[in-house]
């Protein structure tokens, strides 16, 4: 059986690392900058960044749109988790948020780039500590209904699961941590085992 081809949307931002990392499980990963190469992937990461500017290169590439009709797994982590909100805040007017995932975030609520840190997360089901670095970090202000909470940082939400997204405040690829990717993988997995 052939590795599932994941998408690393490619437009800004700390999407090599990504790449790496789930080439290391085994994955094929690939860099998506257009609609096609998006249909081809059974599941996209959508990177850190800063989120205007990956929004405003969504809508010029006319990935917005393609993402809108995408029905594979995503994972969003910091600015790739704002673009999952529902809701941003303090967003700009006019600022692409997909609302797959029912929260609300603030934009660089941890602080800037200055008031970067690492630290050791409360992870669901799992004694051993989650490892996750927080840049520019957006927060979770609110989980809707449907959103779970499965880690946390000193007992606030840091990473929300919905159906078939993925998003986290942190970057755990930088931390060199692969348990939230791996829960991304098996939804992939499931995903296409259910299309078949």
């Amino acid at each position: 059986m052939s590795a599932p081809r994941i998408g690393v949307l490619a437009l800004q931002g700390a999407f090599r690392e990504h790449v790496v990392l789930l080439r290391g499980l085994g994955a094929d990963a690939v860099e998506v900058r257009t609609p096609d190469e998006l249909e081809r992937c059974s599941g996209l990461v959508l990177p850190g960044g800063e989120s205007t500017t990956i929004g405003k290169l969504l809508v010029s590439s006319g990935l917005d749109t393609a993402l809108r009709g995408y029905e594979g797994p995503l994972l969003g982590t910091c600015a790739g988790m704002i673009l999952l909100a529902r809701e941003a805040s303090d967003g700009l007017p006019g600022q692409l948020l997909l609302g797959v995932i029912d929260i609300v975030v603030r934009r660089n609520g941890y602080g800037r780039q200055l008031h970067s840190f690492e630290a050791d997360l409360e992870l669901e089901g799992d004694a051993e500590p989650l490892h996750g670095v927080f840049i520019r970090a957006p927060p979770i202000e609110e989980v809707g209904a449907d959103a779970h909470v499965f880690a946390h940082l000193e007992g606030e939400p840091v990473a929300v699961e919905q159906g078939r997204a993925i998003a986290t405040s942190f970057h755990p690829e930088l931390a060199g941590e692969t348990r939230v990717h791996e829960r991304f993988l098996e939804r992939v997995r499931t995903a296409g085992a259910a299309r078949v």
